[in-house]
């Protein structure tokens, strides 16, 4: 059977966080999967280069490239329990559940047969992060085909049992059966003693979704009891034999210098460990609340450079453009002569647009527990991109990925705000350097002042209208804040269209719709005063100016539903209407993203 085409993943520009700089920069054989897992059936990896990338976790510049294979991807022990690797991880968006779903509806068995695990560098196939709301269209259809070659090894094993045609058989609750209503045998039976490899299917899977029987169908989230009674371990509430609490020591500035730290009280308190190299330092103490007064009685020296205010930040992110970005980070697109399309307008409007930076918030600050054995490093922290926390930690403490194992229990929330391993690799610093596991937790404090923010920005546009309403001209640049749908989706002859990466004084990185959120809030409040000084009814101008039939039938069906006609705008309420698409006209697959429409009032 011949290979499927790699997925690639083409990631924003405005994914900062991904090329940045880590925080802190300190001074297994290849594992035996079957020995692991044990018996059974195991679909293990077979192609070379596939086993190397997923050893390895590395990326290939903005590109990541996700294994084709099923091959340690699904178990089938000997007990007919299923066990399921995958790289994702769950951060309340209930992906556990629903993949769950997915392969139980494909090997035909019961959702409870099931154990799915997820983020864990040692024994889940590289994935490159979960993000980009990639999870149900990549992993389900990946995990489907999965389970459809598994369904269709066990298949093959009972026909060779009982030397048949495997078309005269059907898996249906977890057993392969005779369709005659004959004989029976259980996958359990058909595990023993197995091991076996197989290429992922090349074709859809099989089971069309007008079929499927889990799959779509509403179900209880598995172990939502241990999620509402508490029971369930988020990293904050994890513990090891002979833990540490870790608290960092932070500078008085971003980008600060540590000149010189007075130790000696913090070093006299029973029980603590400090901890400093370079510009860290931290303490490591038998309970938290000892930790937080050691780390208080440290009396720090910084060098710190000025910094701009809240008042200067946007005439900053202007007068700071990167003027040759690299090729990923950059985003140009022209039509036609802006210059001839302004200059035919009966309107010319220019406008201004600012865009903080806003902090994630997350419901689970950043924790981490770091734990050393035989110069190897073991971090259970909530990340959505494992992986590339394995390589930090690696790249921090100088070891081979081997050396590192991330491990990943569901979390509390990330937004796209938790991407980096920063906490992983302080408390990894701090366990190295007290001898002891150390649990390290960030305060709110810490949350909203070193973490990666949305970025901030500020976004120009300069448009033309004719009499008869209909755009002549369309100049918009963004700087800093991002390139996620920044094309318009509106008909215009002369267009210019750029994002211009900026470096920006704070960390910075993805968000939740990343720059679209910013971008179609620019465009579709320009495209109100376009209509306004056109004299147009605002949604009468946007239909004027539009030909994507997805878009037309969105605001069609929402102003229909809304009443649009029949409103009646007082001094206390007025109406709007705009229609976005978190990744409209930067993407090869953006015309197949739904299109959203807002209605306000």
């Amino acid at each position: 059977m011949s290979a499927a085409p790699e997925t690639k993943i083409v990631l924003e520009p405005e994914r900062y966080e991904l090329r940045a700089t880590p925080m802190h920069l300190f001074a297994m054989d290849r594992r035996d999967f079957m020995k692991a897992i044990g018996g059974g059936i195991a679909i293990l990896l077979v192609a070379k280069d596939a086993l190397a990338l997923q050893e390895s976790g590395r990326r290939t510049g903005m590109r990541e490239n996700m294994p084709r294979e099923i091959n340690a991807w699904l178990h089938i022990a000997q007990d007919g329990s299923i066990t399921v690797f995958t790289g994702k991880v769950e951060i309340g968006q209930n992906i556990r559940t629903s993949l769950t779903q997915t392969v139980a509806d494909e090997l035909h068995v019961e959702l409870a047969s099931i154990a799915m695990v997820m983020g864990d560098t040692q024994l889940t196939p590289f994935d490159a992060g979960t993000f980009g709301s990639r999870t149900t269209p990549q992993m389900g259809t990946q995990l489907r085909r999965v389970a459809w070659a598994a369904r269709d090894v066990l298949t093959g094993l009972a026909a060779k049992h009982w030397n048949v045609d495997a078309s005269r058989l059907v898996a249906e609750n977890g057993k392969i059966s005779e369709r005659s209503g004959g004989r029976s045998i259980t996958y359990a039976e058909l595990a023993q003693g197995q091991s076996l490899a197989q290429m992922m299917p090349t074709e859809d899977p099989v089971t069309p979704a007008t079929e499927w029987k889990i799959a779509g169908q509403p179900v209880r989230k598995i172990a939502a009891r241990d999620f509402v009674t508490g029971r369930h371990k988020y990293t904050p509430d994890l513990k090891r034999p002979g833990m540490l609490y870790g608290k960092v020591v932070r500078p008085s500035a971003f980008g600060a210098t540590l000149i010189s730290a007075d130790v000696s009280a913090a070093k006299a308190m029973p029980g603590v460990t400090v901890v400093r190299d370079g510009d860290f330092i931290g303490v490591a103490a038998p309970d938290e609340l000892t930790a937080e007064r050691a780390a208080e009685v440290i009396k720090a020296e910084w060098k710190t450079t000025p910094q701009i205010s809240n008042k200067e930040l946007f005439e900053f992110v202007k007068k700071n453009a990167e003027q040759n970005p690299a090729e990923e980070n950059r985003y140009r697109q022209t039509k036609g002569s802006i210059s001839g399309g302004l200059s035919a307008a009966a309107h010319r409007l220019e406008s201004e647009y600012h865009i903080s930076y806003i902090a994630h918030s997350p419901l689970e600050p950043r924790a981490a527990l770091a734990e050393w054995k035989d110069g190897k490093v073991t971090v259970w922290t909530g990340t959505q991109r494992p992986f590339a926390v394995r390589e930090e930690l690696a790249q921090a403490f100088h070891l081979s990925n081997d050396n590192v194992r991330v491990i990943v229990p569901d979390t509390g929330a990330a937004y796209g705000g938790k991407h980096t391993g920063e906490c992983a690799v302080e408390a990894a610093r701090l366990a190295q350097g007290a001898q002891k596991p150390v649990h390290l937790m960030w305060t709110r404090e810490e949350e909203f002042t070193w973490a990666y923010f949305r970025p901030a920005g500020v976004i120009e546009i300069k448009s033309g209208v004719s009499a008869d309403g209909m755009l002549t001209a369309w100049e918009f640049h963004n700087y800093n804040s991002g390139a996620a749908a920044i094309a318009t989706m509106y008909d215009v002859p002369n267009q210019l269209t750029e994002f211009h990466p900026v470096n920006s004084p704070l960390r910075q990185g993805s968000y939740r719709s990343l720059a679209a959120c910013a971008n179609h809030f620019a465009r579709e409040s320009h495209m109100d005063d376009c209509a306004h000084a056109a004299g147009v009814d605002p949604l009468e101008f946007r239909m004027k100016n539009l030909k994507e039939p997805r878009l037309r039938a969105v605001y069609e069906a929402a102003a229909q539903k809304f009443g649009w006609q029949n409103r009646k705008a007082t001094p206390e309420r007025g109406f709007g209407i705009a229609a976005a698409s978190i990744r409209a006209a930067t993407s090869p697959r953006a015309r197949k993203w739904p299109w959203i429409a807002h209605r306000a009032k």
